[in-house]
């Protein structure tokens, strides 16, 4: 069976429009077709009351587990607040040459660092994460260009730094990476 592109999969609510241009630049980024299926699974099981957070790892597998098959590579688009056990919390994070990956909004909306809310500048650092990951499920590791999309992100003032696309070297090594899997 052909794999069918990659899939987004929403948890909360995002909208329509959001994720129908998150679809399309994704699409853009990875020339692959790109469907939107809702998360089903309840999260609470996920969450740490200790850390009043969500436990990446586990949401990571659970998409691998019961959203990834049939789709080149699945993303799972988040709301909550992510952590891994060795960092306070993280936008998103991806299997190394995997098929999956998983990002979230929560913590690159201007609300949580005191400032006004800015819808378009949270498309375009949950655009920059979605894509960001993604790449690492293609192969791609972080990149030190300055403006490259593979360049890591501790902050939002990182991702505020760099674009939404890859540098010449990525590019190419994605090129090299779309074409044999």
């Amino acid at each position: 069976m052909e794999k069918k592109g990659i899939t987004l999969v929403v948890q909360g609510r995002f909208e329509k429009t959001f994720l129908d241009q998150m679809a399309r630049d994704i699409e853009t980024a990875f020339e692959w077709p790109v469907s939107v299926v809702p998360l089903t699974h309840d999260i609470l099981p996920f969450f740490d009351a200790t850390r009043k957070q969500y436990d990446a790892n586990r949401l990571l597998q659970l998409v691998h587990a019961d959203y990834a098959a049939g789709s080149l590579k699945t993303i799972g688009l988040f709301q909550v607040d992510l952590f891994i056990p060795i960092l306070t919390y993280i936008f998103g994070q991806a299997q190394y040459k995997g098929s999956t990956g998983i990002a979230s909004v929560y913590r690159l909306r201007n609300e949580q660092y005191g400032m006004a809310g800015n819808e378009r500048l949270l498309y375009e650092r949950f655009r920059k994460v979605v894509i960001h990951e993604l790449g690492h499920a293609f192969g791609l590791i972080h990149c030190h260009v300055p403006i490259c999309v593979m360049r890591p992100g501790t902050y939002v003032e990182d991702i505020d730094q760099k674009k939404h696309f890859f540098c010449n070297k990525c590019a190419a090594e994605l090129e090299l990476a779309l074409h044999k899997d």
